[in-house]
């Protein structure tokens, strides 16, 4: 007891003769006085080696040394502004340091672009699962399972008997959308797809896809042709020259591909577009009448076209970039050139 009382002198001795001069002197003061591992607080868990008789008298004592403590602290934060912590030298009216805004991915940037201009024709945006069966994928879409077709499509399967695949195409999202709904149906389908490729700049395993779905009555090869040069005129311009290819695809009859004017050599002639100056950005055609009679849509009431796109290919032309593995790398330095929206 006697030695404890010996140090509250000492204590309080050096509390009185303590020059506190600045926020910083201010601190240590605290820290070593009023912390959670300050003298107070070792003090007052002496109390339990206290005689019981004496435990009321040092109690008194080590309240009144508490608040000696505590006072000599509190008119220090008066002489320095209010807070002895040393924050309180800061200069706020400095600049503050600057954080780096994120930005939308190229693909994003590309895809939210194309939803929009569709839908300015009135393309409502229609989604479907990555993992697809072989129905929705295939079969409904006029290639039945002996169909050469599905050759061209180098197809990750998941489980055989029945079959479950990642979608090679969103095409599957339009035999679901045939399935639920009548027409007149628009929709605009975009996504990401899969297909067993070796990686390279020009090919990758998995990528994304833009399709759309027009069925109504009355619908013809010229509307298709009218929509696609809004298209292309409002992603790229309106002096980009375009022109349609006869092509083949199972579920459009006719079919044609659609080029356009390389963007990179202005169709002078580069290697994007093998010297033809020209670059196909998409395939199109007028749904098989087949393709209607699968989800039992009749086929001489209702007429329909359809068209699908490669957003990379887009986003190709559109930002000159010449390596597909770039899209999905996550390299900053690629990333942050894209600063803002379309």
């Amino acid at each position: 007891m006697e030695e404890l009382l010996e140090k509250l002198d000492s204590y309080r001795k050096e509390i009185i003769d303590t020059q506190l001069t600045g926020a910083e002197a201010a601190e240590t003061y605290r820290i070593r006085f009023l912390g959670t591992k300050g003298i107070v607080k070792n003090l007052f868990q002496e109390m339990k080696n206290v005689p019981a008789d004496r435990k009321k008298e040092f109690g008194q004592i080590l309240n009144e040394f508490k608040q000696l403590a505590e006072s000599k602290y509190e008119q220090v934060k008066e002489t320095v502004g209010g807070s002895a912590s040393p924050d309180s030298s800061t200069d706020w009216t400095l600049p503050g340091d600057p954080i780096a805004v994120g930005t939308r991915h190229p693909i994003s940037l590309v895809r939210n672009r194309i939803v929009q201009i569709f839908g300015r024709l009135g393309f409502a945006v229609a989604e479907g699962p990555e993992i697809e069966d072989d129905w929705h994928n295939f079969t409904a879409l006029n290639l039945p399972e002996d169909h050469p077709a599905r050759d061209m499509q180098d197809t990750f399967y998941i489980h055989k008997n029945p079959d479950w695949l990642l979608r090679t195409h969103t095409s599957s999202v339009q035999a679901r959308v045939l399935e639920t709904q009548k027409p007149p149906i628009r929709i605009i389908c975009p996504g990401r797809v899969y297909r067993n490729e070796t990686i390279s700049a020009r090919a990758h395993c998995f990528f994304h896809q833009c399709e759309g779905l027009y069925v109504d009555e009355n619908v013809s090869f010229a509307d298709l042709k009218q929509t696609l040069y809004f298209f292309v005129q409002e992603m790229f311009g309106k002096t980009v020259k375009i022109r349609f290819r006869p092509s083949y695809f199972p579920f459009t009859e006719p079919s044609a591909e659609m080029d356009i004017t390389c963007l990179i050599c202005g169709g002078t002639g580069c290697t994007v577009c093998k010297q033809s100056g020209w670059v196909e950005i998409l395939g199109s055609g007028m749904v098989h009448p087949k393709m209607l009679e699968n989800f039992g849509i009749d086929s001489e009431q209702y007429t329909g076209f359809a068209f699908g796109m490669g957003v990379e290919r887009i986003c190709q032309l559109k930002y000159r970039i010449n390596d597909l593995r770039l899209y999905s790398q996550n390299d900053v330095r690629f990333l942050k050139q894209f600063v803002s929206a379309l």
